[in-house]
């Protein structure tokens, strides 16, 4: 199938053979004869290749002969690139001999060892979906809907089957049935694939379930992670689908479900495979099997996708032809799909038979890759086959962004087009794609439409015809993937991962014609991803026929110059990392089309020339907050398409004018800097009514111009409308106009989805937003002038039908908010709205708004007790509310309020300093009033609140039957807060600067189920048993393991009220830190070693206490922070460290060792991975002693102020390095430094916080 590529690359060529340019400098180089023989010797390839495309199915040495020809085409097509190149620049035409041979003749190198080579050789609708499925679907519902048999929180539910049976897309229907999404709380897809990753699935399923990006503090944190995840699943039923499971490891599944024993009963999981071996070890002893379509089925199905009908009665001159083709798909919904479709473009008899007699039905399968897939690749014209190869190069179950995979395509050279006049090169691409959607090569995504999938069989597929040309390097380069012919190799991809080590690229200087060098995967706002400096250095310029290069999302802080080196770059991507300039030879990169740098936070210019860059189509600069100047020249690059951001003014004076030249501007535009448009019309020179935009954001300064009339500024934004019909985003920030123009609001744009307005502080009203009909986020912040939103900002008729999250911030003129004059049959408001907030809005006293029946989360800040009494009392579902500093929110207001909270589950209440109890004695009485749904309570800086209940100080245990349902509580910095009763049932209590605080108790049997206790700065709650006085023992928290069993995290500053007299066969992270307990050792030996489920550790900062006696530690321990204890390291015993710690810290102060063998007692074991050395003032070397940590990829050394050297021997395995304060050893880390050649390979290396990578 060499075929694929081939004859496209002899069309490029040819086309590179016509230009005039070429053949001028063709002449100039003395080589004209021998590109008119090339262009023979083409030819006579092409003629050849329509014989040789049939005969390469079943004979290998065709393939091999087709192989051949297609490197003689990219080689020769790479000379023609350099002689195109140097056409466009001919001032180095002289100067150029990368293509010519010594004596000025054209030379095609021979890179391949092979002594054979030379110069004589759209989506479908539901109702075809279900096609035979129907009983299945109904079987599986009921097992979603009913009850477990076995009486267990979270069951399985799953769907077996070989591969294109369509496990997937019945699941996505079971997923969205009205009846299963109306029964369970909270819904998560995850697509697993491969390999299984507990950490990854874990973050997938909290990010759909919470709705929010992970945070920061879970990086690398799988504990802290599933922490988060339980307390978002706790009591909710819930649905889980992982779809494509691989492992058959019951560890791995035991791992990722730990979280969800704490679900509600009822919730399921919904696993799709082809495996049956983990679903049996999980006790799924009946296991049916999804059958193929049967007969009957199978031809629905197929004729839905060739013939729109349910059977051929139409047809009757294609019935035999097709039942044939349909026999030989075997059942197989995703084949008779793919040549279903295939064939809607085969309307006649011949070409249905052509199709039944192909060859391709008689060659044996490979893997799971069947022949009816095979033929419907072989179908496709070669244009398509060659961009489907392509997206071999991203892994599994990738989501693919079409306009990205577009650009790729394009600087490929994959996008010929016969007429460039009628069309330009993107659209034909965008075409190519839709193309391969709609024959089934792509799906979308089963939770976002605007990303595609491919199906594990069409991966397979993609990947079997890449062939020698195409490889994706997973992990390192083992030794068989280095006898791969890297000489052959034109395309590679690699996954970004957190540490790109040297080594794992090691040989792939040797593939010379190298066209790609793709970084892929996705980076998330909290990830650091390190790319070692000698890839940068050492690799890059090897590559010198690179046309596609992508480093983003490393931690690269420098461009290196042999980039502006590599002459055929077409696309160059460097987003998201720490980039803060280029260097002034990337303006030689005459073939740049595609520059994306978006989310490069430390940019802040481009270089001088970069008008040079004549073949620019895309630059994307988004998110670049540092650059405040257009690049010079940038509007005379009349081909660009995208320019993301948009400054008028600065040092290079950029006019809005200048945007006329760019006609086909188009995608996501922001415009910064309207404040210098002095008049409407230069605004309308930009000409925006013309240009397609989807995003458009436009941005006056915040710093106002007295002079500025308001008509001005409303004659400018009127002047700068945007095409109505595709734009899905619109942004207006700092606008001065007293009113919006009529456009914004306007019906017309109905693709309209997010909105914000802020900053606009003379405006007194809002547009009439209430009308778009997709319009599903708003946010309007810092409207100072805006007293009445009514009906002007609704409409008539359903107002925000779409609408499922409103914020209202910093509006402090705003009095009224009102819809009650609104009249007409069947208005209503917000019918879909989900989340609610408003802040900073202390002047609303009036709020008249209907019924919010869909209202889910609630958040109020900065406002009169009125806004709060109102909004709960019209949003009875509500189950998520947070409050924060509401004026005249006193005990009798929120006894009020505390009423209509039935269904609320999550509570925040901050800054409410005129609460003194939550709940008062009548609502405690009649506990089933209050607050029955609690499951989390936070409650933060209340500076009046006493305790909980009003009861709870007069009476020992009042509250400890109320609030069954709370599970978690935290209360911080509660000065006043005296007497916690602690709900029976709680599992995880946080107590954090609540000075006063002297009790915490629970009724008789409470406690039971508490795993998590953290308390910190809680100085009266943990006074040690002499400073307690008479009778203080008996309110007292004691922390021990018989009233607690389940504890499994414990984290009090102290350790004065743990009991270790039992065993806590739970616990997992145990954390002590400013002990002042006067006990010599917290815990005998023996207790350490029985916490067997114990994986953290943290023993910091306690100068009373000792290590263990006999250095017996929890047997699998995987992380310990240690130090600053009564004796200093040196006069510690031997310690025993078990073989399963990978990660200590030993952070100490002014210890006396200078040699690190000093501390050979230690035995470190082998097993670390990470080693942290803090505060040793006399150490000097630790060039002896860690030899044995073979397994060793992190070391940092900090506040050694006398170290000067480094283990050497373990320098070539790291993957981290970080030292700080320590000069001597910094000095010599440096890139100038004795220790660079010996670290330079390690993707992260930092020197008191700073990069040197």
């Amino acid at each position: 199938m060499a075929e694929v590529i081939v004859s496209p690359l002899i069309e490029a060529v040819f086309q590179k053979l016509a230009d005039v340019a070429v053949k001028q400098v063709g002449r100039v180089q003395g080589i004209r004869s021998e590109l008119k023989s090339l262009k023979k010797t083409l030819f006579r390839i092409q003629a050849l290749l329509v014989d040789a495309s049939e005969k390469e199915i079943k004979q290998v040495l065709v393939q091999n002969w087709l192989n051949d020809l297609k490197h003689l085409a990219y080689d020769i097509d790479d000379i023609l690139d350099d002689l195109a190149t140097d056409a466009m620049n001919p001032e180095s035409v002289k100067n150029s001999g990368a293509s010519t041979s010594k004596n000025g003749g054209l030379e095609v190198r021979n890179r391949s060892k092979d002594k054979n080579r030379d110069l004589e050789t759209s989506l479908v609708d539901a109702s075809s979906i279900i096609v035979g499925r129907q009983g299945d679907k109904d079987e599986l519902i009921d097992k979603l809907l009913g009850d477990d048999p076995h009486n267990k929180n979270l069951s399985i539910v799953p769907i077996v089957g070989i591969g294109g049976l369509g496990k997937t897309t019945l699941a996505k229907l079971l997923y969205n049935e009205k009846k299963v999404v109306a029964h369970f709380e909270l819904k998560a897809w995850v697509c697993v694939s491969d390999e299984w990753d507990s950490f990854q699935i874990s973050k997938r399923i909290f990010e759909s379930v919470s709705g929010e990006d992970i945070e920061k503090k879970f990086e690398n944190n799988f504990d802290l992670l599933q922490e988060a995840l339980a307390n978002k699943v706790r009591e909710k039923k819930f649905l889980l689908v992982l779809d494509d499971v691989w492992t058959e490891s019951y560890k791995d599944w035991e791992t990722l479900v730990r979280p969800f024993s704490v679900c509600a009963h009822g919730s399921k999981v919904i696993i799709t495979t082809r495996k049956e071996q983990l679903l049996k070890e999980l006790g799924c002893s009946q296991l049916n099997q999804l059958q193929c379509l049967s007969y009957d089925d199978a031809v629905s199905l197929f004729c839905q996708h060739a013939l729109d009908a349910n059977n051929f009665d139409l047809n009757p001159t294609l019935k035999a032809h097709g039942e044939d083709i349909v026999g030989k798909c075997k059942g197989l919904p995703l084949a008779l799909k793919a040549l279903g479709r295939l064939l809607r473009r085969k309307a006649d008899e011949e070409g249905w038979k052509d199709m039944v007699d192909s060859e391709i039905w008689s060659l044996k399968e490979e893997g799971d890759i069947i022949p009816a897939l095979k033929l419907s690749y072989h179908e496709l014209p070669a244009s398509l086959k060659q961009v489907f190869a392509y997206c071999s190069l991203f892994p599994k179950d990738y989501l693919f962004e079409k306009d990205n995979l577009v650009l790729l395509w394009m600087a490929e050279g994959f996008l010929h087009q016969s007429d460039p006049s009628k069309s330009t090169k993107e659209r034909l691409g965008r075409g190519y794609f839709q193309d391969l959607l709609s024959r089934s090569f792509f799906q979308h995504a089963p939770d976002n439409e605007s990303l595609f999938v491919m199906h594990d069989l069409m991966h397979d597929l993609a990947t079997s015809v890449a062939g020698e040309f195409f490889f994706r390097l997973e992990k390192e380069m083992g030794k068989d993937v280095r006898k791969l012919a890297l000489e052959k190799l034109r395309h590679m991809s690699f996954v970004c991962e957190e540490y790109g080590v040297y080594k794992k690229f090691e040989g792939i200087e040797g593939a010379e014609g190298l066209r790609t060098f793709l970084s892929v995967g996705v980076k998330e706002s909290w990830q650091s991803n390190y790319l070692s400096n000698k890839v940068l250095v050492d690799l890059l310029p090897e590559l010198q026929f690179v046309r596609v290069l992508s480093l983003s999302g490393y931690e690269i802080s420098e461009v290196p110059d042999s980039i502006g080196k590599l002459k055929h770059l077409r696309y160059l991507n460097l987003s998201q990392t720490k980039i803060t300039h280029f260097p002034e030879n990337v303006c030689d990169l005459s073939n740049l089309e595609t520059l994306i740098v978006f989310g490069c936070s430390r940019l802040t210019k481009f270089p001088n020339n970069f008008i040079k860059l004549k073949s620019l189509r895309h630059l994307d600069i988004r998110d670049t907050p540092l650059l405040q100047d257009m690049p010079l020249g940038v509007a005379m690059l009349k081909g660009l398409q995208t320019l993301s951001k948009i400054i008028i003014g600065g040092e290079n004076d950029f006019s809005i004018t200048e945007l006329k030249n760019l006609e086909n501007l188009h995608g996501k535009v922001s415009i910064e800097g309207l404040e210098k448009v002095k008049f409407a019309t230069e605004a309308r020179q930009a000409d925006l009514s013309q240009k397609r935009l989807t995003e458009f954001e436009v941005k006056w300064s915040d710093k106002s111009d007295a002079s500025r009339k308001d008509t001005t500024e409303n004659d400018v934004l009127d002047a700068l409308k945007p095409y109505n019909d595709c734009l899905k985003r619109l942004g207006i920030v700092n606008y001065l106009g007293l009113e919006f123009p009529k456009w914004v609001g306007d019906l017309s744009f109905h693709q309209l989805a997010h909105v914000s307005i802020r900053g606009c502080k003379k405006c007194t009203s809002l547009p009439p937003l209430g009308q778009l009909q997709s319009l599903k986020e708003l946010s309007i912040q810092d409207m100072d002038d805006v007293k009445v939103v009514g009906s002007e900002f609704f409409g008539t008729g359903v107002a925000f039908p779409s609408l499922e999250s409103l914020s209202f911030q910093n509006m402090w003129g705003w009095e009224v908010w009102s819809t009650n004059s609104r009249s007409g049959v069947g208005d209503s408001v917000f019918p879909c709205l989900k989340e609610l907030n408003i802040k900073s809005c202390p002047n609303l006293v009036e709020v008249s708004v209907e019924a919010l029946p869909s209202l889910r989360a609630l958040n109020i800040e900065g406002c009169r007790n009125g806004v709060l009494r109102s909004l709960v009392h019209v949003a009875p579902s509500v189950t998520k509310l947070g409050i924060e500093s509401i004026s005249g929110l006193t005990d009798e207001v929120w006894r009020g309020v505390i009423l209509d909270l039935k269904a609320v589950e999550e509570l925040e209440v901050r800054e409410c300093d005129e609460i003194r109890y939550l709940w008062e004695s009548k609502e405690a009485e009649a506990g089933s009033k209050v607050l029955v749904n609690l499951r989390k309570l936070n409650v933060e800086e209340c500076k009046n609140l006493v305790s909980l209940g009003e009861k709870d100080e007069e009476y020992y245990n009042y509250g400890s039957n109320l609030l069954t349902s709370l599970r978690s509580l935290h209360l911080f910095r509660c000065e006043n807060f005296k007497h916690l009763s602690c709900p029976n049932n709680i599992e995880e209590l946080k107590l954090t600067s609540c000075k006063l605080i002297t009790c915490v108790s629970f009724s008789m049997g409470g406690g039971q189920k508490l795993k998590s206790v953290d308390i910190d700065g809680c100085k009266k709650l943990l006074l040690l048993k002499e400073e307690l006085g008479e009778g203080g023992e008996k309110n007292r928290l004691l922390i021990n393991s018989k009233s607690m069993p389940m504890l499994e995290k414990n984290h009090p500053d102290v350790a004065s009220i743990i009991d270790f007299g039992g065993n806590f066969i739970h616990l997992t992270r145990l954390v002590i830190v400013k002990c002042k307990t006067t006990e010599d050792s917290l815990f005998a030996d023996v207790q350490l070693q029985s916490l067997t489920s114990l994986i953290a550790l943290v023993i910091f900062n306690c100068p009373s206490m000792d290590v263990p006696t006999a250095g017996l530690w929890p047997p699998n321990m995987r992380y310990l922070r240690i130090g600053r204890l009564k004796k200093p390291i040196p006069e510690w015993g031997p310690q025993k460290f078990p073989s399963t710690l990978v990660n200590l810290i030993l952070d100490c102060e002014k210890e006396e060792a200078t040699n690190w063998s000093e501390l050979s007692h230690l035995h470190l074991p082998s097993s670390l991975t990470r080693l942290w050395i803090e505060g040793f003032d006399n150490l000097e070397t630790v060039s002896e002693g860690l030899q044995h940590l073979t397994s060793l990829q992190g070391l940092f050394i900090w506040s050694c102020p006398k170290v000067k050297d480094l283990p050497e021997t373990l320098l070539p395995s790291l993957l981290s390095l970080g030292i700080s304060e320590c000069p001597h050893l910094e000095e010599r880390c440096r890139r100038e430094g004795s220790y660079w050649p010996l670290i330079s390979h390690i993707p992260k290396i930092e020197i008191d916080y700073e990069s040197q990578t």
